[in-house]
């Protein structure tokens, strides 16, 4: 055996050695791939359509809230208003009776 076929067997024996360490690599990369495939379906299926509900909801709930926020104050001063009105009118009834 020449020294070119020894290289040729040496060099075959290792392509053939680092394949077969190489296959359970590459079949953990697929396996890796189609998780990750599976992980971004899931997202954009269940999760993203869920958060936009939920954010949907907290948006509508802030706009309403947002809308009669000045209007609670006014309602607060007209009550303050109605607690004097009625204090001063109690009074002015025990006098009378």
């Amino acid at each position: 055996m020449t020294d070119n076929e020894l290289l040729l067997a040496i060099s075959d024996m290792m392509d053939t050695k680092l394949k077969s360490e190489l296959q359970p690599l590459k079949n953990d990369l697929q396996s890796i791939k189609d998780e990750v495939h599976h992980i971004k379906l899931y997202q954009e299926n269940v999760i993203l359509p869920r958060l936009n509900t939920i954010e949907s909801c907290y948006t509508d709930t802030y706009d309403r809230y947002k809308d009669y926020a000045d209007k609670m104050d006014a309602a607060f001063a007209d009550i303050e208003l109605l607690k004097k009105v009625v204090t001063e009118h109690s009074e002015k009834l025990q006098k009378l009776a």
